[in-house]
């Protein structure tokens, strides 16, 4: 099995699935309750709460949710609540995760004002345009790190900078949000300049069913869902014990040596698209042409996605023909919900239907090997000649 949907979910660490199991059997207490069992329950969260802020750039704590979507919704609705009073407009762009876009549509219906950025033909926002749209009823300012189908690392630092510079001269606190769901754990986060940012533990090896919120502790956002006061009455209800430890325990290990590893990653999804050039003809890649290693190489690729338009194919089918070898990808479309099926990121980086319908997304972890990549590259070719043989009878 070649595995290179890793935008989609990874494969759990081993060492994380044996914690779990250990923990299953053993240390199964709730964590708030006196005894010792949930006493020791409590020291596996402090610790998990404790090895992601490290990774973080410490000013801020770790709110435990049960997914990167979760997180997304608590940033921008309890934000939006706490700021209703000062302004009700949101800044975010075209090509967020739908857990961002279904929900500022959501407070759309609230009352709340929304501004789309643009984006250009490599999925990165025009900084200038942002300073244009900030005003003074803006209160969110929402972008994500990494785009998940495209892994452009979008120009976060500069865009702190002008937000910086911007309510210092305004005297005011826009909130500056982003979804790092396909960066934690892919590029080093020991910079980030956020208010808030969220996770999401089964992009890193971790357990599903677990994300986080880091909040700039300054900050103190309205509790997103109430009840008995769990994660500093942020987010009640009885904490995931088993899969946080599992998420903490995963955090630490795709942060060891994380730059060597994303290197590593780069000359596999280089190898990758170079051998696909060199074997393939009549193709586009979406997103930017040069690989990007940290928070300042705004405007390139992440390693960790590859994504490519073949034309005169159909991605669909492409996926299918290689399960069929036992190599996953996705297509280009995999979280759209438009009448098209076309991906609204691909569409806002104005590639067109016939462009967006031939994409195949390939997303690696550090386990994927360059010899692995000579075998896709391969069945790759093989797949889209037998399509566009089969499509010049048609």
């Amino acid at each position: 099995m070649i595995y290179l949907d890793n935008s989609s979910t990874t494969r759990q660490y081993n060492e994380v699935t044996d914690l779990q199991y250990k923990m299953a059997k053993e240390n199964f207490g709730n964590p708030s309750s006196l005894h010792s069992m949930g006493f020791e329950a409590g020291n596996l969260l402090y610790d998990a709460r404790k090895e992601i802020e490290d990774e973080l750039y410490g000013n801020g704590i770790a709110i435990f949710t049960s997914s990167g979507t979760e997180s997304n919704n608590m940033a921008l609705i309890s934000s939006a609540h706490k700021m209703r009073r000062r302004g009700k407009r949101i800044i975010t762009t075209k090509i967020e995760h739908p857990a961002i876009i279904e929900t500022c549509k959501r407070l759309e219906e609230e009352g709340f004002l929304v501004d789309y950025l643009d984006v250009d033909t490599s999925g990165s926002i025009d900084i200038e345009n942002l300073e244009k749209t900030l005003g003074h009823d803006t209160i969110l300012l929402s972008i994500m790190t990494v785009n998940n189908e495209v892994g452009t690392i979008e120009p976060v630092v500069p865009v702190f900078k002008i937000l910086k510079r911007y309510n210092e001269e305004n005297s005011t606190s826009i909130i500056f949000h982003t979804d790092a769901v396909q960066a934690f754990g892919k590029l080093p986060m020991d910079v980030a300049p956020f208010d808030l940012i969220s996770a999401s533990g089964h992009k890193l090896h971790g357990p599903k069913g677990t994300g986080f919120l880091y909040m700039n502790k300054n900050l103190k956002l309205k509790p997103f869902i109430t009840g008995g006061g769990q994660e500093d009455g942020y987010r009640s209800g009885t904490e995931n014990t088993i899969g946080i430890a599992g998420f903490g325990l995963a955090s630490k290990l795709a942060c060891e040596n994380l730059i060597v590893k994303t290197h590593d990653m780069g000359k596999v999804n280089d190898y990758l698209w170079n051998g696909i050039k060199s074997e393939i003809k009549d193709i586009r890649l979406n997103g930017a042409e040069d690989l990007g290693y940290s928070l300042y190489d705004n405007g390139k690729r992440c390693p960790s996605i590859l994504n490519v338009s073949f034309y005169g194919t159909r991605g669909e089918v492409i996926l299918h023909t290689l399960e069929q070898d036992k190599i996953f990808v996705s297509t280009g479309s995999a979280c759209s919900s438009n009448k098209t099926g076309d991906s609204h990121v691909l569409q806002a980086m104005g590639r067109s239907h016939k462009e967006i319908e031939s994409a195949i997304r390939f997303s690696f972890s550090e386990f994927n090997t360059i010899d692995e990549m000579d075998i896709v590259i391969d069945r790759v070719k093989k797949a889209v000649d037998r399509f566009r043989k089969l499509g010049s009878f048609r």
